[in-house]
C-alpha cells in the first residue's frame, strides 16, 4: 500500500526535490528544520514542518531521535533521507523499522556493509569486483601511516573510512604530505562522520571518476541505469557531472554495470545506490576500472541519469520502499541524448575558491523548462534547475555551500555544453561569491569539450588560480559596444532631468572604452554602432537599472550582466568579469594624467580568508617562521583550510585564539 505522509530528513534542494515528487504522487510532506532554516524553501513547500534545534547540524539534522520523534508526532509513515545526514547509518534505518516507519532506502544490513569503506572493499573483492591496491586495515598513528604509504608507493590517497562528499580525503605525494595530512584526515572524519578511522590506497594516475547508478526492489530485481562521469573535481568534491561518459564504451558500460549489480546482489541491496569507480584514463583496454565505494543513497548528480533515462529516481525509491516491484527490466533501460550538471557553489573562484556566506540579495536562475518524466525524445533540449534557496535567503556557514544544480539535456554532448554556457550567462546571483564564471570557463575549455578529462583537470589547467575565462578579441569588441550603448542610455536619462539650466544637451555619441587594458573607440548612433571603425551587427536594449542586457550579435545571443561603477560598468559574460572604463571621446585623453592608487601592503598580516572557526594555531608571539610554514587551521563549511606563511619572519602579535569565530579578513597574527 502506498504511503500517506513522508518526512524528508534533509534540507535544501534535495528536500525540495523529494517533496515535488511526493506531491505529484499524492503523498503529504513533512519538513524538518534548524533555526537557520526556519524560513527556507523546503519548510515553506511542505504540508507540515517541525523544528529540530539550533543551526549546527550536530544539534539538529544529525539527531536521529529528533527525526523519529518528528515523524511520530506528525503521523508520517515513511522517512526519505535525501542525500545524506542519517541516510548511511544502519542504526537509523533499524530505528525506523522498530518505530513502524518505512525507511526510503536500502536495508540496514546493506547500509552497514557499504557504509564502512574498509569493509566494503573486502566485500567488493569477494563479489568479483575490481578493487584498488591498498591497505584496508585500521591505521594506529602517523608513523604507521608513513610506513604503509611507503610500502604501497607514492602517490597514495588517505581517506576517512566513513567519509564522503570530498571530505576526509588527502592526496599524498611524499612522506611529508602523509605526516602533515594524516591527523587532519582523522579529524575531518571524526568531525563530519563521527569516525576517525583512515585507510590508504594507491592513487591511480590520469584517473577518471565513473559511477554506476543501480536500482533494486525487494523482490530480487536489480538493474543498472548507465554511468555518470564526475571527473571534474576540486579538492575531491564533484563540480561537473555528465551522463553518459565520453570515455566509456558500450562494452565497458556492460562490464561495469554487471559488476555493480553483482556487488548490490551480494549485500541484498534494494532502492537507489551508486557504485563509484576510479578508471585509468591511460588504459585503453576498458578493463582498468576499480571499485572505490558504494553510496547507499540518492546522489547529488542523479538528475543527469534521470535526463537520459526519463526515470524519476525518487519515485522509484518511494515505490520500492512501499514493496512494489520495479516496472522494468535491464533490457528496457535505454540511454538517450546527453546531460550535464554543474554545481553552483557559494565560493569565490577569483580568491582561490574560498567559501562565501551571506544573504542572497538577488537570485534569479534561468527558466526551468524540463519535460515531464517519461520516455526521452530525440531533440529534447532543456534546462533544469534544482535549488533550495530563494532571494533574500541566507547562505550559512553551517551547511554545504551548494546553492543550486544546473542541468542541461540535448541530443549531443556539445549541445548540452552549449546550453550550459547560455544558461550560466542568464543565472544571476548577488550577495555571496559564486562560481558561475568558473563553471562557464570549464564549459568553454577546449580540453573539457574534447572529453580528455581526469580528476586532476582543475589543478592542471588552473595551477595559478582562476582569473576568468579567456576572452577573444571579437567578444571584447562586442562588450565595448555594449558598454558604450549603456553609457549613452545613462547619459540620455541624465539629460532628461527637470530643472536644468539652459537647453537639454544631447547625450555623447563618441566614446573611448578601456577593457582588458585596451582602448576602443566606439561611435553610437540611431542606426549603427562602430567599434574601432568597424560596424558591429548588434541588437540590444538597455534601460538604466537593468541587471542584464540581452543582445544579439550576428544573430547569436549574448547575455551580459551589467552593474555601474564610478567610471563605467562591470560586465559579466562568458565566464569572466570585465571592468569597462567608459569616457566621452573628448575626455579620454586626460585619463592618462590620473594618479594610480597604490594598494596597502598587507603581507605582514595573516588574514582569515573566509568566515570560519580558528581551529588551531601553530605559532606564538616571538616565534620565527619560514615561507610555506603552516601557521593556522581555519574550518569553514566542514572543511579544514591550512594557512601558511607567505615569507620568512618573526611573529610580532597574535590577535586570535583557537575556538574563535572569525570574519573575512580578520587579522589572525602580525609579522614583524
Amino acid at each position: 500500500m502506498m504511503f500517506k505522509k513522508i518526512l524528508v530528513a534533509n534540507r535544501g534542494e534535495i528536500a525540495c526535490r523529494v517533496m515535488r515528487t511526493a506531491k505529484a504522487m499524492g503523498i503529504a510532506t513533512v519538513a524538518v528544520y534548524s533555526d537557520a532554516d526556519a524560513r527556507a524553501p523546503h519548510v515553506l513547500m511542505a504540508d507540515e514542518a517541525v523544528r529540530l534545534g539550533p543551526a549546527p547540524a550536530a544539534e539538529s539534522y544529525l539527531k536521529a531521535e529528533l527525526i523519529l520523534l518528528a515523524a511520530q508526532e506528525t503521523g508520517a509513515d515513511c522517512i526519505h533521507p535525501g542525500y545524506g545526514f542519517l541516510s548511511e547509518r544502519e542504526s537509523f534505518a533499524r530505528a525506523c523499522a522498530e518505530a513502524g516507519i518505512a525507511f526510503v532506502g536500502p536495508p540496514p544490513k546493506a547500509i552497514a556493509a557499504m557504509g564502512d569503506k574498509i569493509e566494503s572493499k573486502k566485500l567488493a573483492k569477494a563479489a568479483g569486483v575490481n578493487v584498488v591496491p591498498g591497505f584496508l586495515g585500521e591505521i594506529a598513528d602517523t608513523e604507521e601511516a608513513v610506513k604503509i604509504a611507503t610500502d604501497i608507493g607514492y602517490p597514495v590517497m588517505m581517506k576517512a573510512s566513513a567519509g564522503g562528499g570530498g571530505k576526509g580525503m588527502r592526496l599524498a605525494w611524499s612522506e611529508k604530505d602523509v605526516r602533515e595530512g594524516f591527523e587532519a584526515t582523522k579529524r575531518e572524519g571524526l568531525a563530519s562522520f563521527g569516525d576517525d578511522r583512515v585507510f590508504i590506497e594507491k592513487f591511480i594516475e590520469s584517473p577518471r571518476h565513473i559511477e554506476i547508478q543501480v536500482m533494486g526492489d525487494q523482490h530480487g530485481n536489480i538493474v543498472y541505469l548507465g554511468e555518470r562521469e564526475c571527473s571534474i573535481q576540486r579538492r575531491h568534491q564533484k563540480v561537473v557531472e555528465e551522463a553518459p561518459s565520453p570515455f566509456v564504451t558500450p562494452a565497458m558500460r556492460k562490464s561495469m554495470g554487471e559488476q555493480a549489480v553483482a556487488l548490490a546482489r551480494a549485500v541484498g541491496y534494494y532502492s537507489a545506490g551508486t557504485v563509484e569507480l576510479i578508471v585509468s584514463g591511460a588504459d585503453k583496454t576498458g578493463k582498468g576500472f576499480y571499485f572505490l565505494e558504494m553510496n547507499t543513497r540518492l546522489q547529488v548528480e542523479h538528475p543527469v541519469t534521470e535526463a537520459i533515462t526519463g526515470l524519476d529516481l525518487v519515485e522509484l525509491m518511494i515505490r520500492v520502499a512501499a514493496g512494489e516491484k520495479l516496472p522494468f527490466q535491464q533490457k528496457d533501460v535505454t540511454l538517450t541524448g546527453w546531460a550535464i550538471e554543474n554545481r553552483v557553489y557559494a565560493e569565490d573562484p577569483y580568491r582561490g575558491f574560498l567559501p562565501s556566506i551571506g544573504r542572497l540579495v538577488h537570485y534569479d536562475p534561468p527558466a526551468d523548462d524540463r519535460p515531464a518524466y517519461g520516455p526521452v525524445q530525440k531533440g529534447a533540449e532543456y534546462v533544469r534547475v534544482d535549488d533550495g534557496v530563494t532571494e533574500g535567503g541566507e547562505v550559512s556557514m553551517f551547511y554545504d555551500p551548494m546553492i543550486a544544480k544546473l542541468i542541461t539535456h540535448a541530443d549531443t554532448r556539445e549541445g548540452a555544453i552549449d546550453l550550459q554556457i547560455a544558461a550560466l550567462d542568464r543565472f544571476e546571483i548577488d550577495g555571496p561569491g559564486n562560481n558561475l564564471d568558473f563553471l562557464s570557463a570549464l564549459m568553454q575549455h577546449d580540453r573539457f569539450r574534447s572529453g580528455n578529462i581526469t580528476t586532476g583537470f582543475i589543478a592542471e589547467e588552473y595551477p595559478d588560480g582562476f582569473t576568468g575565462a579567456p576572452a577573444a578579441p571579437a567578444l571584447l569588441a562586442d562588450l565595448a559596444a555594449v558598454a558604450a550603448f549603456a553609457a549613452t542610455a545613462e547619459a540620455d536619462r541624465a539629460r532628461r532631468t527637470d530643472g536644468q539650466l539652459g537647453q537639454r544637451l544631447d547625450p555623447p555619441a563618441d566614446w573611448v572604452v578601456r577593457i582588458a587594458g585596451k582602448d576602443h573607440t566606439v561611435a553610437v548612433s540611431e542606426d549603427a554602432i562602430t567599434v574601432d571603425g568597424t560596424e558591429i551587427d548588434i541588437a540590444m536594449e538597455y534601460t538604466p537599472g537593468d541587471r542584464v542586457i540581452e543582445a544579439e550579435v550576428d544573430g547569436t545571443p549574448l547575455f551580459v550582466k551589467i552593474a555601474k561603477t564610478r567610471t563605467g560598468f562591470r560586465l559579466n559574460a562568458r565566464g569572466a568579469i570585465h571592468i569597462a572604463r567608459v569616457l566621452p571621446a573628448h575626455v579620454a585623453p586626460y585619463a592618462r594624467h590620473l594618479l594610480v592608487k597604490v594598494p596597502p601592503d598587507l603581507s605582514k598580516f595573516l588574514l582569515c580568508p573566509m568566515p570560519g572557526l580558528l581551529q588551531k594555531l601553530y605559532v606564538a608571539e616571538g616565534d620565527s617562521v619560514e615561507a610555506g610554514q603552516p601557521l593556522a587551521v581555519v574550518e569553514a563549511m566542514k572543511m579544514e583550510n591550512i594557512l601558511r606563511a607567505e615569507k620568512a619572519g618573526v611573529v610580532k602579535a597574535v590577535n586570535a585564539a583557537p575556538g574563535e569565530s572569525l570574519a573575512v579578513d580578520a587579522v589572525i597574527l602580525e609579522m614583524a
